[in-house]
C-alpha cells in the first residue's frame, strides 16, 4: 500500500504520528525525504522480544482494569492509581491508530499508540510506557538517548490533554530488566519490572508542530541532524563514487 506523502496543496488532513514527530527530530533532512518525497530510510529488524513483553504487560494490566483494582506493581512504588478503563483504550493502544486529534492551525491528525492508561483518585489521567530491556546496574531515565523515550511520553500527554481528559504531569515507564544473573536459561526469560517516574512538560509539542508545518510546505530540502548516521553515509558514499 503506497504512502500517503504531503502535498501542500491538499485540503484533506494529514497524518503525522508521534514517531514521524520524532523522525523530524532526530533529522529534518530524512523526515522530509520520507513524508514529502516518499524516500524511507531503509528499515531495520523488527524488535520482537520487545513486542512480546508488551503484549504480556497489557494482557497482565487488564486482568488488574477489569477488576478495577491497582496492579501490584502500583503497590510496591506507592502509585495511588488503577488501570483506566475507557471505550477507545484499544484503538489507543493500536498502532496506526493511537490517540488523534486534529491540529486545526496545521491541518495534522496527530497520532499516539499508548501502551497504558491509568488513573487517580483525582481523576486524572496518568500515562504509561513499558520498555525491555537487559543490563546490569541500576536503570536510569539519566542517558542522553532517553530525551527520546521522555519527549515519547509528553506527546501523549499533549494528545490526551488536546482530547479534553485532565493529565498527571508525571507519568511512568514500566521497565522489564532481563536477568543475567540465573544459572540456567530452561526456555524462558525472567524479568525485574521496575517503575521510573517522569514529570512531563508537553509545552514543546506544538511549537514542534508548526516547525514541522514549515518544513514540509517548503520547496527546498532542508539540512541534515547533526548526528544522522544516515545522512553521513549518503554524503561519503556519493564522495566516494563521484
Amino acid at each position: 500500500m503506497p504512502r500517503k506523502l504531503f502535498d501542500p496543496k491538499s485540503p484533506e488532513p494529514f497524518k503525522l504520528s508521534r514517531s514521524k514527530i520524532e523522525f523530524f527530530v532526530e533529522c529534518q533532512r530524512c523526515f522530509y525525504l520520507d513524508r514529502r518525497l516518499g524516500i524511507g530510510r531503509p528499515s531495520g529488524p523488527p524488535f520482537t522480544l520487545n513486542s512480546a513483553v508488551d503484549a504480556l504487560l497489557k494482557k497482565e494490566f487488564d486482568i488488574h482494569r477489569h477488576k478495577n483494582e491497582p496492579h501490584s506493581l502500583m503497590k510496591k512504588f506507592g502509585v495511588d492509581a488503577i488501570p483506566f478503563t475507557h471505550a477507545d483504550l484499544d484503538k489507543w493502544r493500536e498502532n496506526f491508530v493511537g490517540v488523534q486529534y486534529l491540529h486545526p492551525p496545521t491541518n495534522f491528525l496527530i497520532t499516539g499508540a499508548v501502551d497504558d492508561v491509568w488513573v487517580n483518585p483525582q481523576k486524572e489521567l496518568i500515562v504509561v510506557d513499558y520498555k525491555a530491556t537487559a543490563k546490569n546496574g541500576e536503570i536510569t531515565l539519566d542517558d542522553e538517548w532517553k530525551a527520546g523515550y521522555k519527549r515519547q511520553m509528553e506527546i501523549y500527554q499533549w494528545l490526551l490533554r488536546a482530547n479534553g481528559f485532565k493529565v498527571n504531569k508525571t507519568g511512568y515507564f514500566v521497565y522489564a530488566n532481563g536477568r543475567k544473573d540465573l544459572d540456567v536459561f530452561d526456555g524462558k526469560l525472567e524479568f525485574d519490572l521496575n517503575l521510573l517516574p517522569y514529570a512531563g512538560d508537553d509545552s514543546w509539542v506544538e511549537g514542534l508542530i508548526f516547525e514541522i508545518k514549515k518544513c514540509l510546505n517548503s520547496p527546498k530540502i532542508p539540512g541534515s541532524g547533526e548526528e544522522c548516521e544516515y545522512c553521513a553515509y549518503r554524503e561519503q558514499s556519493a564522495e566516494a563514487e563521484f
